[in-house]
């Protein structure tokens, strides 16, 4: 079991984000980082530039953050809100030492740290060092206007 059982984390004061739905373009899983490319949801990357979006827990066909989107199954596809916190994945290996640690796109729909220059679309909300062996969720924050991170940051 995941160490959080939604993608959306709160608070619960105002209606649910926006959610586009697409087709996957690949296995997806939910809390990972989307771009609609082609008419599809693809799935992030180091590269990625432009709008991103959060892939939710396929609620409407009761399947958990754990399960994955099957290629060409339809993707909800968060549009995430700035005061709204969430929960998204991070591959193994990966460390957050601090809360506000500025995060990015990387392989495979993960977040990775980012570094000057890259497209900042997150800063966490917890520190955890994901030494299990597997991706994880963790707590995030958007950033208010998916900015990049400038030298002096």
């Amino acid at each position: 079991m995941g160490r959080y059982s939604k993608i959306i984390l709160g608070p619960a004061r105002k209606n649910d984000p926006q959610v586009l739905e697409f087709p996957a373009a690949a296995s997806t899983k939910p809390g990972c980082l989307v771009v609609v490319t082609a008419g599809k949801f693809a799935l992030a990357g180091a590269a990625t530039v432009g709008k991103v979006w959060l892939a939710q827990e396929n609620y409407l066909s009761m399947q958990g953050v754990d399960t994955a989107y099957d290629t060409d199954d339809r993707v909800l596809g968060i549009e995430m809100q700035d005061d709204v916190i969430y929960a998204a994945r991070i591959a193994t290996g990966v460390n957050i030492p601090a809360v506000g640690t500025a995060l990015t796109p990387a392989a495979n729909g993960m977040l990775g740290i980012a570094a000057t220059s890259d497209l900042v679309v997150a800063y966490a909300d917890e520190v955890f060092n994901n030494n299990t062996g597997t991706d994880q969720l963790i707590r995030i924050r958007p950033a208010g206007s998916q900015s990049y991170l400038s030298a002096g940051a």
